[in-house]
Formats: C-alpha cells, sequence, structure tokens
C-alpha cells in the first residue's frame, strides 16, 4: 500500500509537486501524544524475528498485492492458516500459487470479499463464523486511495470511506465473536502518513460537500487510526481481550498509485520520480507483521518505519497526530459509524459501585 501525505489547498500540479517537503515540515511539528509510556520495538526487526505461528488463524483482507500479500506470504511461512479476503478470485488464486511456489505447505485459502458492500462484509462474516473455530489476527489492510472522482458504494457512502473504513469497521464487529474465542486475539489496521495532513469532518464523513480526493484519502486513514485506538479502549472495558494496534507502511512501491490517480496522472508521474526513496511492499509490511505477531507489540500504539518523514526507516513508534487521541471525537466517530453502517459491537457492562 502507498500512503501518501495530503497536499494543502494550493492547485492540484503545485501541491503534488511539493508533498515530499511539505510532509517534513508537517512531520516537525507534530506531538507524539502517549508515545512516552509505550515501548519502542526493535528497530531491526524482521519476518526472521517472528515466533512460530503455527496453529494461528489469520485474515488479512487486500492480499492479494502488495504489503497484504507480504502478510500472508510472511504469516504462512511462521506457520500460521491464512485467508486472504480479497474482491477478485481469479487473483486471489493466483497470489495462493505464488506463495506455495516458495512456501509448499502453506496453509492458505481465498475468501472473496468487497469491503465497499456491506452486504459482501457480513456474508464473510456470515461463512467465516459457521467454517472457522476462532480467529487469532484479523489484518485490515485493503485500501484505494485519491479515486479522482467522487463515487459511492452500493450502499451510498463515498467509496474511499466505504472501503478503507467503513468496511473494515462492519468486518471487525461481524468478525469479534470468532477474534474472542481465540486465546490472544489481535486486530492491526492499517493508517498511513497521510493522516497528519488530515482532518475529521463528523458532520460530513462523506464528502459529499467538496471532495478532494487526497483529502478524503487522509481523512479515511484517520478514521482507520482513530478506530484502532477506540477499539483497544473498548475492548479494555468490555473485557474482550483484544490486542488493538495501527501501523502504517510509510511510502511503498505499491498497486495504489495505479489504481487511484493512475500512474499517467500528474501525481503518479511525482510518485514514480521519486520511488528510490521508498519502501518495498515487504519492508512496508513489517510495521503491521510485528502488531500482529510479536509478543512485545502493545494495544493501542501505533507502529511505523523511523526514517525521515516516517516515509522508510527503521521499525519504531510512528508519529501520532493529536486528534487521533481525542477520545470524545473517537467515540463520537464509533457512534456515527454504528449508525451509518448499521454494524453492532457489544456494549461493555458498567461496574457497578457499592
Amino acid at each position: 500500500m502507498l500512503n501518501e501525505p495530503i497536499p494543502s489547498r494550493t492547485p492540484r500540479s503545485s501541491r503534488w509537486r511539493r508533498w515530499l517537503a511539505a510532509l517534513g515540515l508537517l512531520l516537525g511539528s507534530v506531538s507524539t501524544v502517549g508515545a512516552t509510556a509505550q515501548t519502542p520495538p526493535p528497530p531491526a526487526w524482521s519476518t526472521a524475528d517472528m515466533p512460530s505461528q503455527k496453529g494461528r488463524i489469520f485474515l488479512v483482507t487486500g492480499g492479494t498485492s502488495g504489503m497484504g500479500f507480504e502478510d500472508a506470504k510472511a504469516l504462512a511461512a511462521a506457520g500460521a492458516r491464512v485467508i486472504i479476503a480479497a474482491r477478485n478470485a481469479e487473483r486471489g488464486q493466483e497470489a495462493i500459487d505464488r506463495i506455495r511456489q516458495d512456501i509448499p505447505a502453506a496453509q492458505v485459502q481465498f475468501e472473496r470479499l468487497d469491503l465497499s458492500s456491506l452486504s459482501s462484509v457480513r456474508d464473510l462474516g456470515r461463512r467465516l463464523g459457521a467454517s472457522l473455530p476462532r480467529l487469532d489476527g484479523l489484518i485490515n489492510n485493503a485500501a484505494i486511495m485519491a479515486t479522482p472522482e467522487r463515487a459511492t458504494s452500493v450502499d451510498g457512502l463515498e467509496m474511499q470511506f466505504a472501503t478503507n473504513y467503513a468496511g473494515h469497521f462492519v468486518l471487525t464487529a461481524e468478525l469479534l465473536p470468532l477474534l474472542r474465542k481465540s486465546d490472544a486475539p489481535r486486530v492491526v489496521t492499517l493508517s498511513s502518513v497521510a493522516v497528519h495532513r488530515g482532518t475529521l469532518n463528523l458532520d460530513d464523513l462523506q464528502s459529499s460537500g467538496a471532495y478532494e480526493p487526497m483529502t478524503t484519502y487522509a481523512q479515511s486513514k484517520l478514521a482507520c487510526l482513530m478506530f484502532a485506538f477506540e477499539l483497544q479502549r473498548r475492548s479494555d472495558a468490555a473485557g474482550w481481550g483484544i490486542q488493538s494496534m495501527a501501523a502504517h507502511p510509510g511510502v511503498a512501491v505499491t498497486e495504489l498509485v495505479a489504481r487511484g490517480p493512475g500512474l499517467d496522472s500528474p501525481q503518479g508521474r511525482q510518485w514514480a520520480s521519486h520511488r528510490e526513496h521508498y519502501q518495498t511492499a515487504a519492508q512496508g509490511a513489517i510495521p503491521t507483521l510485528y502488531a500482529a505477531t510479536a509478543p512485545t507489540a502493545q494495544g493501542g500504539v501505533y507502529y511505523g518505519p523511523t526514517g525521515p518523514n516516517e516515509i522508510s526507516g527503521p521499525l519504531g513508534l510512528a508519529t501520532v497526530p493529536a486528534i487521533a487521541r481525542d477520545t470524545a471525537a473517537a467515540a463520537r466517530l464509533w457512534e456515527l459509524s454504528e449508525e451509518i453502517t448499521g454494524a453492532r459491537f457489544p456494549q461493555p457492562v458498567p461496574t457497578r459501585t457499592r
């Protein structure tokens, strides 16, 4: 997945040309709210450090390419049973074949999932609920980015909001019963360096008043980050036993630009001119895999690369924008998400006082 920073409101061509420089200035002004209470991961951590995942079951959305594919491959190599959930069955089979070329004994399967369709999400939840004994890890990875024109899903939601955030919100709710059957369930939700230029407009989550492709992308990824933190708070309050983390890959070379603004767009050409500074998909997957498997990973933490502007570099604690620590805003986002999607998480039982 390529997670791009969001440009300021200047003409589009100049916005994109200056995004790398602007990101550097921006990240220098963002505080790492809450990071002092968190333990940084080993900077050199790699898939070679992953403990055995034998007997564990993971679901990875968008696992047919990019970081999702790398997640699925690494988990399978560590002995996990991996479910790749994506839209295209042919690409799903190709991903499975590629994994089995390197890992002949890989336990990997494909399940169809269109995150922009809430009925598709619920169908997957029902199928897995009837076929799995439990789910040990959910990686909310799939995304689309900066689609040039505003489009809506079959449910009437703005397409980036629907795919990147709302679909994963509902999927997590649907799979919560399976996750709670695990001894140590984890949910890892992918965010982006774009959150540092994003805002959360609770009055217009669908970007219906004004649509700017990268602004809308950033808002969807900020919502993902806030969801990851709020899920941990609610798990703690309700005793769900879930560790919920967020991760971002920096900027990685994947298909996200080609499928979003397009390689022939000004954005695509600018992206291509800086490819040597970006991470590979395998490198971009490291923060997610650490969060999903490392014994030292912590719930409620945001992991990512720590090089200049967090575009690439060693693993560490990612910079958290202050809005993502706003618990009142996160609670309201959660409530609105339930209203918009019809998803329902179990309500925490209030603690009685004597």
